[in-house]
């Protein structure tokens, strides 16, 4: 199939990474809209995940062309297998930014102006890891990067409350990429790439385990400061089951072998999915419980 080759460059085949993307969006657009964003925002900004998201693997894949080659994991990448050439890469690069420019072209002013800094993000985050172990921290703040952006779409400003959230999706983001890292951790060390899993060592589970304790009370402090216990219990149900979730994570990589550590990375979705239900609910429940009195 001519195609085929296409969406695997975009790795459509490999849909984790739009779901990475778009949960935080999510709950970006429920807190911003509280509870109900506004039709046209929701569809720029889950139409711009799917954008980036491709974007995204694209240039990495651009950047790692000559590393791919190496790797039984990613030596049939399309750029790697010689499929598609760099210079083809690149223009498909540039087309999707474009699309997702005439996207936020339809917001307001300041979250155009917080594109480009995406952009910049988007386009450099592949090249971090030639020269830093922690290119981890740099793709969380470019996958949390939508969230001031959907704030200042729905608010045109961006509050206190988008930047903890926003400090709580990076912190994820480096659990999460360091479990994925853990799967790839003897490759990359062959082929020199630096990463998290390489510079936490044997202390790799360790270091997870600190960053889900500190995502958690994160996300403690950020529900206490919504409203009285009876009305936030949604939030911390999400926060209880996120807890089981991430203690989860830690049995699957404690032997850290690099399929349970690729089961870990996957089992983030349901995180992400946990803390939106819980958004969805707190904001939406007193509607509901209106609406059934008549």
């Amino acid at each position: 199939m001519i195609m085929n080759k296409w969406l695997r460059l975009m790795r459509f085949d490999r849909p984790i990474g739009i779901l990475l993307l778009l949960w935080p969006t999510t709950w970006a657009l429920l807190v911003a809209g509280a509870g109900f964003p506004s039709i046209k925002n929701v569809i720029i900004f889950l139409t711009g995940v799917v954008l980036m998201r491709a974007a995204g693997c694209v240039i990495n894949d651009y950047a790692d062309r000559e590393f791919d080659q190496h790797v039984a994991r990613t030596k049939t990448r399309p750029i790697a297998a010689g499929e598609i050439q760099p210079r083809q890469a690149l223009i498909v690069f540039f087309a999707l930014l474009l699309l997702a420019f005439i996207l936020v072209l339809q917001t307001n002013t300041l979250t155009i102006q917080l594109s480009v800094v995406g952009v910049v993000l988007a386009a450099s985050y592949p090249f971090f890891k030639r020269f830093t172990h922690l290119p981890q921290i740099v793709l969380g703040v470019a996958f949390a990067w939508s969230i001031p952006m959907a704030f200042a779409a729905e608010l045109n400003h961006i509050p206190v409350e988008a930047w903890w959230l926003f400090a709580i999706n990076i912190v994820w983001t480096i659990i999460y990429d360091t479990e994925y890292a853990m799967a790839d951790r003897q490759d990359d060390l062959k082929i020199g790439v630096k990463s998290t899993a390489i510079l936490f060592g044997n202390h790799d589970r360790l270091v997870i385990g600190l960053l889900q304790l500190t995502m958690l009370l994160m996300m403690a402090v950020y529900i206490a400061g919504f409203t009285d216990w009876p009305a936030a219990w949604p939030l911390y149900l999400a926060g209880l089951i996120t807890i089981g979730l991430f203690a989860q994570q830690q049995l699957l990589i404690r032997h850290r072998q690099a399929a349970n550590c690729f089961r870990a990375f996957l089992q983030n979705n349901w995180v992400g999915i946990t803390i939106a239900t819980g958004l969805m609910l707190y904001f939406r429940l007193p509607h509901l419980t209106f609406l059934a009195t008549y």
